[in-house]
């Protein structure tokens, strides 16, 4: 049986919540969900929303070249990630937030495309959500899916 203080613990325990595509892993993703869980402090719990195939083809056009389970479960193996979960069907933030009931919630600096949308639902329903912007990680040549797929096709033309 837990011990009252590890109890105690457990409840005081920060959710934080964070989103993305997560398409051919790199350095720049696992770095955001490091600064991401920071933000809820000690004994913070992760938890990542993994893009559907379909969300993704709907809003860039294409679909992501590996497939939506098998970006969870890389997601969800990482040390810093508590769980990994597959978003909805119909991109929807409010179940999203229904669902998890975050503390925080941390975007990705490329993420504008929701954030007002989230910032809105949580004003609108007066949460006490705390919403942080991650900065991007430098200037790397392959901190992005869309670069490391562009190095592969100039690898391959060579």
């Amino acid at each position: 049986m837990a011990s009252k203080k590890e109890r105690k613990e457990k409840r005081k325990r920060k959710i934080v919540l964070a989103s993305g595509t997560f398409d051919l892993l790199h350095l720049e993703h696992v770095k955001y969900l490091e600064e991401a869980k920071k933000t809820g402090g000690r004994n913070a719990e992760l938890i990542v929303i993994v893009a559907r195939d379909s969300t993704v083809e709907k809003r860039r056009g294409t679909k992501p070249i590996i497939p939506e389970n098998q970006r969870r479960a890389l997601v969800d193996s990482l040390k810093v990630v508590d769980e990994a979960i597959l978003g909805y069907e119909e991109f929807d933030i409010e179940k999203v937030i229904e669902k998890i009931k975050p503390d925080v919630i941390a975007l990705g600096y490329d993420r504008g495309d929701i954030e007002q949308t989230v910032r809105n639902y949580v004003k609108e329903k007066r949460l006490k959500i705390k919403i942080v912007k991650i900065g991007k990680f430098g200037e790397d040549e392959l901190n992005s899916s869309s670069k490391i797929k562009q190095r592969i096709i100039e690898h391959f033309r060579r």
